[in-house]
């Protein structure tokens, strides 16, 4: 829903600089995979210090299906405010996110496949603008979720050098499928809704990814974020996706941040203090492995 709330795709970076400081963020245009152009935002410290002993961090963000980047970007600055608070001067951290086609202003009209091909490209121009001492770590919400599993696990497949770049996976309000999602949302065998699965134009299927990604053996760490009070995606999708990843050998933590709806987790305090937690173990991690 690229135009949900009405006017999401006339919203502006400027209108929203205010809330960011001191978070400064920059548009890109980047063409994708099959040459639409699609716009990129990079979010950095505008008063950032040399990066020499600072773990350099890249999060690469995939949001969900509605409302346009502009409106998240106070929130994700919060984020990138609150690893800083915590890490101190352990970590230098940009935040890369992508609008998808059809999505705030970029082109085309909205498809999986067409989706795919653009989270395709922002991980390509991540991969290439930011060298082999940054950890990229790949986030996705709700539909990004999906488009997150799908792009690490292409990567996986075509470029398993590339793929050991990434150290980890954040995914906010996940699902296995848009399958499960409808037998979940609709179990009564009664309703018809359970019986569309056969004509769905997406299906996001991110527990066959991370099983492609897991029969790899890599060092990928994962956490999933559950909202409590999901009204979206039904209790016990992330719990599957769990135990898919502990079968497949795949570092993961699941967590659950009480009374959250499906789109408050970055904006409830428990929900930020999660996200914040993760960004920042692997900045504990090198220092760690700085130290033996």
């Amino acid at each position: 829903m690229p135009s949900v709330p009405p006017f999401s795709r006339s919203e502006k970076v400027a209108d929203y600089e205010g809330k960011c400081k001191p978070v400064v963020w920059k548009e890109h245009g980047v063409r994708s995979i099959d040459g639409t152009q699609i716009k990129l935002l990079e979010g950095a410290f505008s008063d950032a210090q040399p990066e020499q002993e600072r773990q350099k961090i890249v999060v690469l963000y995939f949001q969900g299906n509605a409302s346009s980047l502009p409106p998240r970007l106070p929130y994700l600055s919060r984020i990138m405010r609150s690893v800083k608070d915590q890490a101190s001067d352990r970590v230098a951290l940009t935040l890369v996110a992508l609008s998808y086609r059809g999505f705030w202003t970029s082109s085309g009209r909205a498809t999986q496949p067409g989706l795919e091909l653009d989270a395709e490209a922002a991980l390509e121009w991540v991969l290439q603008r930011y060298g082999e001492d940054h950890k990229i770590i790949i986030w996705g919400q709700s539909i990004g979720t999906g488009v997150a599993n799908l792009a690490a696990a292409r990567l996986c497949r075509n470029d398993p050098k590339q793929f050991k770049r990434i150290s980890g996976l954040l995914l906010e309000t996940p699902f296995v499928n848009m399958r499960a999602l409808l037998l979940g949302m609709y179990p009564q065998k009664w309703l018809p809704y359970r019986y569309l699965s056969p004509f769905l134009r997406s299906t996001w299927e991110s527990g066959k990814a991370l099983e492609e990604i897991g029969n790899r053996r890599s060092g990928i760490r994962m956490m999933l974020l559950q909202a409590g009070n999901d009204e979206i995606v039904p209790e016990g999708q992330a719990r599957i996706l769990e135990k898919l990843c502990v079968a497949k050998g795949i570092s993961v933590q699941r967590q659950v941040v009480s009374g959250a709806l499906h789109q408050d987790i970055m904006t409830k305090s428990p929900g930020r203090v999660k996200i914040v937690d993760f960004i920042c173990s692997f900045a504990t991690e090198s220092s760690r492995q700085a130290r033996r």
